[in-house]
């Protein structure tokens, strides 16, 4: 490099959490700490969000059980825009389970993976008409029993519809941000949830996620991360890192 050529201008400097987050969160830590810092974080999230709720609309159980469903590799904004007209047509467990699949399949398009959704969509409401009278049920071991339902699905009905904290939903922005913070290793969303159920209190597990994403569509996004504007950088092992 030429003697005379200016040096490049040092990045801006990094939040006082940003900075202190290296000494703050050590490389080995142990359970007890990692549940103390969990419980920070969980924390932090309610001060930062307070009004995080479940993103999709719905207007009772059955109605977020179907919008659930369709929410699999799709945004919820393109899930709302497309729960409208289908309920509109078919508001009841009993009236899409009569449905036909390929006027079904014509509604939910444009949420992709509409032929293998609308067979779920049409054999979890006829469960529903013939094993539960056309009510949603209330309990984790009869949802996931129910056709197109996993554990996530079941999670955020019983957690956002009944206000029954059954697990952590785990969704994409959940395990990203659970693993960039330490608090799983996993990347499988059933692994993620077991070690996230044993660090939060279960008075967090239904909030949680909805914080959690929010903060992820904000602050902790995917590709460039606002490290410096984030309410947690100085209890992430990431930040130090940067």
């Amino acid at each position: 490099m030429n003697r005379s050529t200016p040096r490049p201008k040092a990045k801006a400097s990094r939040s006082k959490r940003a900075r202190a987050a290296a000494t703050t969160v050590p490389r080995r830590e142990s359970a007890t700490a990692r549940r103390s810092r969990a419980a920070r974080i969980a924390d932090r999230l309610a001060e930062a969000y307070p009004a995080a709720r479940c993103s999709l609309d719905f207007a009772n159980p059955f109605q977020l059980l179907v919008a659930t469903i369709l929410s699999a590799q799709c945004t919820d904004r393109r899930v709302n825009a497309v729960t409208g007209p289908l309920f509109r047509r078919w508001p009841d467990p009993e009236s899409l389970a009569a449905a036909r699949q390929r006027e079904v399949e014509a509604t939910i398009r444009t949420t992709g993976f509409f032929r293998a959704k609308a067979r779920n969509i049409l054999g979890c409401c006829r469960a529903l008409v013939a094993r539960h009278g056309g009510e949603v049920p209330r309990s984790l071991e009869e949802l996931v029993r129910l056709p197109g339902v996993g554990r996530k699905t079941a999670n955020v009905v019983l957690g956002s519809a009944f206000g029954t904290a059954s697990g952590v939903v785990v969704d994409t922005h959940v395990g990203r941000i659970s693993r960039r913070l330490g608090l799983t290793r996993h990347a499988d969303a059933v692994k993620a949830e077991r070690d996230l159920v044993s660090l939060l209190s279960r008075d967090h597990w239904i909030a949680f996620s909805h914080r959690v994403i929010e903060h992820g569509r904000t602050v902790c996004t995917a590709r460039s991360p606002r490290c410096d504007a984030c309410p947690l950088a100085d209890l992430c092992p990431k930040v130090g890192l940067r």
